[in-house]
């Protein structure tokens, strides 16, 4: 079935996007508001997603006080990402193990083939003796692996003659070094001491299909005891967990995180365009799936693993599919029960808060983000956010030829997504807009130049120069869309603006830089798994007529994030209201001293009892006290179903760690029950604290939205 494309986005909001309105000022401990999205809230708190941008595969390993991560890159390059922390939350870019991956024609783009969604991906990052291994399969090129003494590089390269995926790998006690690997069956094969190859005869099944492991795993000895963390996607995804006295088992295993989607639905995604698919070229449909068309509506938190810290305590990340951002990562607080590490709290295992306290280490680290986003092109190299579609060809590009400015030679391709040397970088969400200048002028008959989404379908805006001369063009291709207009001027400002939790873009230009003029109607933006990154921003150039042309010069590229100042997303000291998003009711305290709700149309709906000030406890808490003198929104129970009352005093069943859900919703999660306060909005029953998460709908009666509220 094909959708059309449905723009649930307000016009005002995307008027938003393209002004590029400030973010807003705020009182707050640091200097100057934030102008990309950080994890580190500042307070002593981390806010989930760690990046709001696409970090696949994740697998984090702690040598002293330090952390390092790894993550999938696919077909972009350089490869194999490694990024440093202190502290689980703020990372820093460290190097790329390969700079440049090219193992043959589909590696750079030639021969028409290519290797979208394939290439390199689900490393796996060791240290021992000294020195750190990067293990990562390239499909239909065998296990490649990654040495260095140094983790910021260099690397060294080998391959094997074999396939090995989502391998995981364990530097054991006596010396021997094996991997897990495969698809549901787990399978274990040692390596030869050298790493010159594997152990002849030592590959078996140690875990069978029938225990329902999954992929993407993770193994560890952990008091003794083989511990391997493997995703499962039947139906919805879920981690789980197998422990065992041998390393050939028997295994006995346990689900350590299920249903945890962090109230987000799934978005936008694509059917029909897989990762061994043909790239869709002009013409090409599209089927899309729209939000929450399967069964769970998302894919909860999966693939990932363990890692402890200094003082013992022990942290798990995993990634989840977030719209057309892609997959994502993110840290959950792990709780040890009967030997197993479960994700999340004592109390709400196997659920993850979106906030929560930063992991205890012994160094106080600011709030950072891994990459600088903006670049003016006066370096004398890329920033590291910046890679390659395939692998570039060294000779036409250069940052050189023109002082402070990017310089591309076009190239012969039939279309932007078989462009070779288009340089990418990540979109990030929740908003963000791309703008970039454009110099054209070199530009020679066939030449085609601009800045798109590179994602299938596709989307760009750009300059074209065609046998009447230049002319500016839009094109989106999942409408089949192309329009051209008359180029006011050789040099052209481009601007892509997207809202990345409602899958939707608009790509406008400027010729002065301050008003700016969208074209088409707004781009859908669906996930699928032929790239299996989600979109990115790009800065192309190729020919259409079938030889080497001129070049396009980039300059003045800026990443703008609206909303990634959050520090007004706790309101401490505000008089708020709160309404639950499951049915529109309010909070309110009915005359027993219960948190309850009342319908909007209800006469107590504008009672003084509906505004609470929120109080500030430190560390993100916050004790919430009803304005009509009622008293304390309190835990007073646990039992059944752990009872919200409004008492008079505060205690500890009053603090509540404050859940950011962006964009004034929020959850409340109790600190006594590890649960967050809900309803059931069928039967209208008081408020409790029981609620384990919110579904992916929001829907549930766990999530609130909340408003500012005059104090009298």
């Amino acid at each position: 079935m094909r959708f059309a494309p449905r723009l649930p986005l307000s016009l005002l909001t995307l008027a938003t996007f393209a002004a590029l309105s400030a973010a807003s000022t705020f009182a707050a401990p640091e200097a100057a508001p934030r102008t990309t999205w950080m994890p580190d809230n500042g307070n002593g708190t981390f806010t989930n997603p760690l990046f709001y941008d696409e970090f696949s595969d994740p697998d984090i390993i702690r040598v002293g006080d330090d952390f390092y991560l790894a993550g999938t890159t696919m077909h972009a390059m350089p490869s194999l990402v490694v990024l440093h922390s202190k502290d689980l939350v703020n990372w820093e870019f460290l190097s790329y193990a390969a700079e440049k991956l090219d193992l043959g024609p589909e590696f750079r783009l030639e021969e028409g083939k290519n290797i979208y969604g394939q290439g390199i991906w689900a490393p796996c990052i060791r240290h021992h003796d000294g020195t750190f291994y990067i293990f990562s399969n390239v499909n239909g090129r065998g296990l490649q692996l990654f040495t260095s003494r140094d983790p910021a590089g260099p690397w060294q390269h080998r391959s094997f003659d074999r396939a090995i995926h989502d391998l995981s790998v364990l530097f054991d006690d006596d010396g021997r070094v094996y991997a897990v690997f495969d698809y549901a069956d787990v399978k274990l094969i040692e390596f030869k001491p050298d790493f010159s190859g594997f152990v002849e005869g030592s590959e078996r099944v140690i875990i069978p299909a029938s225990a329902a492991m999954g992929e993407g795993h993770h193994i560890y000895k952990i008091n003794g005891k083989y511990t391997i963390i493997s995703a499962n996607y039947a139906p919805v995804g879920r981690m789980q967990c197998a422990r065992a006295d041998k390393i050939d088992g028997p295994y006995e295993t346990a689900v350590i995180s299920a249903r945890e989607t962090m109230g987000t639905q799934r978005g936008w995604w694509c059917g029909n365009v897989g990762q061994r698919g043909p790239v869709p070229g002009a013409g090409a449909k599209f089927d899309l799936g729209k939000p929450g068309d399967n069964v769970f509506g998302a894919n909860p938190l999966h693939q990932g693993g363990i890692v402890d810290l200094p003082n013992g305590d022990w942290w798990g990340f995993s990634m989840m599919d977030f719209k057309s951002i892609g997959r994502t990562t993110f840290l959950s607080p792990v709780t040890w029960q009967d030997g197993w590490p479960y994700f999340g709290l004592p109390g709400n295992l196997g659920r993850s808060p979106r906030t929560w306290i930063k992991p205890a280490v012994s160094v106080q680290v600011a709030p950072a983000a891994p990459y600088q986003r903006s670049d003016d092109f006066s370096g004398s190299k890329l920033l590291p956010v910046w890679q390659w579609n395939h692998a570039p060809v060294a000779n036409k590009w250069s940052l050189s030829e023109k002082t402070g400015a990017l310089r591309l030679h076009t190239l012969p391709a039939e279309q932007f997504l078989v462009a070779r040397n288009t340089l990418t970088q990540r979109v990030i969400g929740p908003e963000s807009s791309a703008t970039v200048t454009l110099d054209s002028s070199s530009l020679q008959l066939g030449d085609i130049a601009g800045l798109g989404l590179l994602n299938m379908p596709c989307a760009w805006i750009g300059v074209a120069r065609t046998e009447s001369g230049a002319v500016l063009r839009f094109h989106d291709q999942f409408t089949n869309t192309t329009l051209d207009r008359p180029l006011p001027a050789a040099r052209a400002i481009l601007r892509v603006v997207g809202d990345y939790d409602n899958d939707l873009a608009v790509l406008s230009f400027s010729t002065d830089g301050t008003t700016f003029t969208t074209l088409g109607a707004p781009i859908r933006l669906p996930f699928q798994l032929k790239t299996f990154q989600g979109p990115r921003y790009a800065l192309f150039a190729y020919n259409t007529a079938g030889r080497d042309g001129g070049f396009a010069e980039f300059d003045d590229f800026r990443v703008a994030e609206p909303l990634a100042d959050r520090s007004l997303n706790l309101p401490l000291g505000k008089v708020i209201t709160l309404t639950n998003l499951a049915n529109g009711s309010s909070a309110w305290a009915n005359p027993h001293g219960m948190l309850h709700s009342t319908q909007p149309d209800s006469k107590d709906a504008q009672s003084p009892a509906a505004r609470f000030r929120v109080h500030d406890r430190g560390q993100g808490r916050v004790a919430l006290e009803a304005l009509d003198g009622s008293g304390f929104v309190t835990v007073v129970g646990l039992g059944l179903s752990g009872d919200v009352r409004l008492t008079k005093t505060e205690s500890a069943g009053s603090l509540f760690q404050w859940q950011d859900m962006l964009r004034h919703q929020c959850m409340l999660l109790s600190l006594k029950t590890h649960r967050h306060v809900g309803i059931h909005p069928q039967t209208g029953e008081p408020y409790s604290a029981e609620s384990p998460g919110a579904n992916p709908d929001r829907k549930d009666g766990a999530v609130f939205a909340w408003a500012e509220a005059a104090a009298e």
